[in-house]
Formats: C-alpha cells, sequence, structure tokens
C-alpha cells in the first residue's frame, strides 16, 4: 500500500471518531458461534476496531492489525473507554501478515479487506476448532472491479474448511468456517 493509501485511510478515521463494539455484520444473530475467552483472536484490517473490541469484550486476548495509525488509535481508545485490552499492530497488509502476529487464534476475522494471497496465512492461523470470518465485497449483485471478490472466492479458497455461513449477493460475499 503505498504512503498515499495510508494518508487516505488516516484522513478517513480522523473524521470518523470511535465507533461502537459489535460483531462482523455476517454474525449478527449468530454470535454464539464465538467462543467466550479464554480464546485468542485476531481482527485482520480492524480499521477503527468495533469487532476488536467487541472480541476483547467477550473475554477473548485479540490482537488487531491495520496500516492506519489512526484506525489503531481509535482501536485503543474504544478498548480504554470499556475497560478492555487489545493489542494493535501497525503493519501493511499488502506485505503480508506481520511477524508479529504469530497463530494459533481460536477466532480470525478479516472484513472488508480482500487480498486473496492472505488466504493461506488466515487458515494456517486458525487453531484446531477455529472460527474463520471473512466478508469482502463482491461482483455478485453488483459491478467488477478490482477489489471485488469473484462468485464463489471464498468457499473455493477456504474449501478445507466446514463452512458454516457462505453467503453472496447485493455486492458483498461472506463466509464463516471452522477448522476441524
Amino acid at each position: 500500500m503505498s504512503t498515499q493509501d495510508r494518508e487516505r485511510w488516516d484522513r478517513r478515521f480522523a473524521t470518523v471518531g470511535p465507533g461502537l463494539p459489535g460483531p462482523p455484520s455476517v454474525l449478527v444473530g449468530r454470535e454464539e458461534l464465538v467462543p467466550d475467552g479464554p480464546a485468542r483472536a485476531l481482527d485482520v484490517a480492524c480499521g477503527r476496531g468495533t469487532v476488536a473490541v467487541w472480541l476483547a469484550g467477550r473475554g477473548l486476548a485479540t490482537t488487531a492489525v491495520d496500516v492506519s495509525p489512526e484506525a489503531l488509535r481509535l482501536t485503543t481508545e474504544l478498548a480504554s473507554s470499556l475497560g478492555v485490552d487489545v493489542t494493535t499492530v501497525g503493519a501493511d497488509l499488502d506485505d503480508g501478515l506481520p511477524a508479529a502476529v504469530v497463530g494459533p487464534f481460536d477466532v480470525v476475522v478479516c472484513q472488508r479487506f480482500r487480498d486473496p494471497r492472505l488466504y493461506p496465512a488466515l487458515e494456517r492461523l486458525l487453531a484446531p476448532g477455529g472460527l474463520l470470518v471473512v466478508s469482502v465485497l463482491s461482483t455478485v449483485g453488483d459491478e467488477g472491479g478490482s477489489y471485488r471478490a469473484a462468485p464463489g472466492e471464498l468457499r473455493a479458497a477456504f474449501s478445507h474448511l466446514e463452512v458454516l455461513v457462505d453467503e453472496e449477493g447485493h455486492g458483498e460475499a461472506h463466509l464463516v468456517a471452522r477448522r476441524n
């Protein structure tokens, strides 16, 4: 990711402020799929940390990764305001997951960031029985584009896992899967 991209994300996060903790959108109404602590969670491309803080609030030792220092600041601020801990890691995911991210994790979340080169790493980071939650933009029900997944991309990429939820439509694709 270029410096311009990082600065663009910093500007965006500087204007939105902290959010409210909540599960990934595909888990709304399915929150029981996520274990309560003690367990470990990873939120990849965490943005302002609303999912990471939600996971930490459930008792999971949570690590959040993002390219934007402003996003990580918001994550830390939100976690602190609720009395939970989230470990933040600044990293350009275009270079892969940073060495500081060491699995296994019981929950791995990647929302609104698509880089198929990361798919194998996300799967490798899962502990036995671990839950993977991925949501990306999709060509299904929307226009194409370089940042959008083709139909069936997530299911094919994670075919080694037990797929619990596979939804595509309205320009989005969601997958929830468990490592056996």
